[in-house]
């Protein structure tokens, strides 16, 4: 698990703020009062709710470094910040330096930053690492729900490196991110068709509080459009996101069937269950 690591990391500098150590502390220090039955994920996703949505916080900077900000979200790092905090919970570190280490191995191939590129730009491939990791595992099964399967074809950053700062000013970047773009491209992954996203009993066996929910979309070039947590309330399932139309994380107060059919180029959920 990533904030048991043998190795000690080696950070670098790291953007940061007093107020981010201030906060993982301090909900740390909260989850260490919590009885073993508490839904960590969820204990954790709902104490950012109200924040900023704030996007593109990991760009910016000359050189790629670590970045925390627990102050302005978007909707990975919302699920970042997450998902680091539950697993230092779980395995009882609970200091700033495990959370550091958990987010390193969580967003970089590896748990290793090397440059930009080493950073875990679609979430195909982030599951893929993190699965290898031990850290979480994709849930694709039973048939139904998971009916229908995404073969992952992902050219976006190469075929558009004007609308990152990082490709822009480093062109030869594209190159080493075309690489990793044909090695995700391929996969087939079983997902739960939007039509079929209903409030029963089977889909709540499959889905479970706090799981991550990422949203597969038709949209050329990309795998995912959008990532929160199932979240189940009594006229179903709903998604605990950060939200650029709310501007701020927030608990989507429709149900996550009707959020579907608002969005045409939304096709479905892929699960992804932090182990």
């Amino acid at each position: 698990m990533a904030c048991l690591s043998a190795h000690a990391k080696c950070f670098g500098d790291v953007r940061q703020q007093s107020a981010d150590s201030i906060t993982v502390c301090k909900l740390l220090a909260e989850a260490r009062k919590l009885p073993a039955s508490t839904n960590l994920p969820l204990f954790f996703a709902q104490k950012f709710i109200g924040l900023p949505y704030v996007a593109s916080t990991l760009e910016g900077d000359a050189k790629e470094r670590l970045v925390i900000n627990t102050r302005q979200l978007d909707c990975t790092t919302l699920v970042e910040n997450v998902v680091a905090l539950t697993l230092c919970a779980r395995s009882r570190q609970y200091t700033y330096f495990a959370f550091k280490h958990a987010l390193v191995d969580l967003r970089y191939r590896g748990g290793v930053i090397n440059g930009y590129p080493s950073r875990l730009h679609y979430f195909t491939e982030w599951i893929t690492d993190n699965t290898r990791a031990g850290v979480v595992a994709e849930v694709q099964a039973p048939n139904p729900p998971f009916t229908a399967v995404q073969t992952v074809k992902v050219n976006y950053m190469s075929t558009h490196p004007q609308s990152y700062q990082a490709l822009r000013e480093h062109p030869e970047f594209v190159g080493v991110i075309s690489k990793m773009e044909r090695e995700v491209s391929g996969g087939k992954y079983r997902y739960i068709p939007k039509n079929a996203v209903a409030n029963s009993s089977m889909l709540r066996q499959a889905i479970h509080d706090g799981d991550i929910i990422a949203i597969t979309c038709k949209k050329s070039g990309l795998d995912i459009a959008h990532l929160g947590f199932a979240v189940w309330k009594k006229d179903g399932l709903h998604l605990l996101n950060a939200s650029m139309v709310h501007k701020q994380v927030v608990l989507e107060p429709m149900t996550l069937y009707q959020y579907l059919q608002k969005h045409p180029s939304h096709t479905g959920i892929r699960i992804i269950r932090i182990k």
